[in-house]
């Protein structure tokens, strides 16, 4: 599927989406197992383009690459500077003649808007933009599946702002079925065109989307419950006003007190730990957070393979 995008959660089917969780387990089965190489992009390159640091997504995206028998090489912000240095549009053409596949961390959301304009024959994933992180949420149900036994009729309740993590699990709870509610502070839900694009999908898949500034009240039918920082990056500045507003949005022993005894806590990392979530939760018996960071590395084998 060269020329295959996967810039926003709902650019695959349903259908489609559930095929990659389905390879993803598999593969994770069979590295358990010790089988790890395969050559289904020998011959094949991707570039990593990365404007923001990174630890998951881009040890599992090296990994992933090679474990697939394929290569890869990365370009930073002072390599590339995108849109500062010369124009992304010609930075996607580029990079079309070159290689078979981007995978991009980026600041603004619209760049992968110009790949997809001007690099139509390049695959494309998104591996973070400043409104969506769809690779994050597919690791994120492939660890909800593995809790549930396969069964999508959970409760996903997210506390905390209504960032680009909040909004690709927003989304893919409403493309697969699954219920979300997500509790934050007035002035920082999901962006309402989002919002109105979760639910249209909703309607069609028998998710219930829910937003609400109770975070009690939120958790208190919970299956899983996910926070996530504060303050992005690229939000630093407001930091000290976000800790304010968030305060009572802590994911700590006494939130938990309100949730069902199975309800699990889930966290896309890095965590500022005695912020949004507490040390003590993290280290529970309770946290799926670092079954979710192992999740990154299948799950992106699975979406190359779609790809390839």
């Amino acid at each position: 599927m060269r020329g295959r995008q996967y810039i926003s959660v709902l650019d695959l089917t349903r259908e489609e989406t559930l095929e990659v969780l389905r390879v993803a387990q598999h593969l994770r089965l069979q590295r358990k197992a010790g089988i790890r190489r395969s050559d289904i992009l020998r011959d094949r390159i991707w570039v990593m383009l990365f404007e923001k640091p990174s630890l998951r997504t881009r040890a599992t995206f090296e990994v992933a690459v090679r474990e697939l028998g394929g290569h890869t090489f990365f370009l930073g912000p002072n390599e590339v500077g995108l849109g500062k240095r010369e124009p992304v549009k010609d930075v996607a053409r580029n990079l079309a003649r070159w290689v078979d596949g981007i995978f991009a961390r980026v600041f603004d959301h619209g760049v992968f808007e110009t790949f997809r304009r001007y690099a139509p024959s390049l695959s494309v994933i998104n591996a973070l933009s400043d409104l969506e992180h769809p690779m994050q949420a597919l690791a994120d149900f492939q660890t909800m599946l593995e809790e549930t036994g396969g069964d999508l009729g959970f409760h996903l309740v997210f506390i905390g702002d209504g960032n680009n993590v909040a909004n690709s699990l927003m989304l893919m709870s409403a493309l697969l079925g699954s219920d979300f509610t997500i509790a934050c502070p007035p002035g920082y839900e999901p962006p309402e065109d989002v919002v109105k694009r979760a639910k249209e999908v909703a309607s069609k898949t028998g998710s219930r989307i829910h937003i609400t500034h109770d975070p009690v009240e939120a958790v208190s039918f919970a299956d899983f419950i996910y926070t996530d920082v504060w303050a992005s990056m690229g939000q630093e500045h407001e930091a000290e006003e976000r800790k304010k507003a968030f305060a009572r949005y802590q994911v700590n022993s006494q939130l938990l007190r309100h949730a069902p005894e199975h309800a699990k806590v889930m966290h896309c990392l890095p965590a500022h730990r005695g912020e949004e979530i507490s040390d003590e939760v993290i280290e529970s018996e309770r946290s799926l957070v670092f079954e979710q960071a192992e999740n990154r590395l299948h799950t992106v084998k699975a979406m190359l393979i779609m790809l390839s």
